[in-house]
C-alpha cells in the first residue's frame, strides 16, 4: 500500500472550506482545491450530527475505502476534504464510491477524463 497523505491541520481544512469547490450529494460532501505540491492529500470530517462514535467511525471507514479504490484514477496535485452526512454510516462503500466518482468527474480531477 502506498503512503497516503492526510490533512491534519485545522488551517488546511479551513482553506478548503473557504477557497475550495464543493460538491454535494445525499451521502457525501466533497471539497476540492489544487495544491502547490504534487501530492494527493485528503481529510475526512464527521460531525456529531452523523451519530455517536460508532457511526462516525463507520462513516470515516466507508469514505476511506471508497477513496482508496479511486486513488489511482486521480490527477496529482489536489487536496480533498470529505464531509460525512447523516446517511453516510448506513450505506455501503459502493454508494459512497459512486457519489465520490461523480464529484471527481465534476471537479475534473480524474486522469482519463477530458475537460
Amino acid at each position: 500500500m502506498k503512503k497516503y497523505v492526510t490533512l491534519k491541520e485545522n488551517r488546511d481544512f479551513q482553506r478548503l472550506y473557504h477557497k475550495g469547490k464543493s460538491f454535494v450529494s445525499p451521502v457525501l460532501v466533497t471539497y476540492v482545491l489544487k495544491n502547490r505540491n504534487n501530492n494527493l492529500r485528503f481529510g475526512i470530517t464527521t460531525g456529531k450530527k452523523v451519530g455517536k462514535a460508532v457511526l462516525r467511525s463507520r462513516a470515516r471507514r466507508v469514505i476511506r475505502a471508497a477513496y482508496f479504490e479511486l486513488y489511482e484514477d486521480l490527477k496529482p496535485g489536489f487536496d480533498f476534504v470529505f464531509v460525512a452526512r447523516g446517511k453516510t454510516p448506513f450505506v455501503k462503500s459502493n454508494q459512497i464510491k459512486k457519489a465520490m466518482q461523480e464529484h471527481f468527474k465534476k471537479a475534473g480531477v480524474l486522469k482519463n477524463q477530458q475537460k
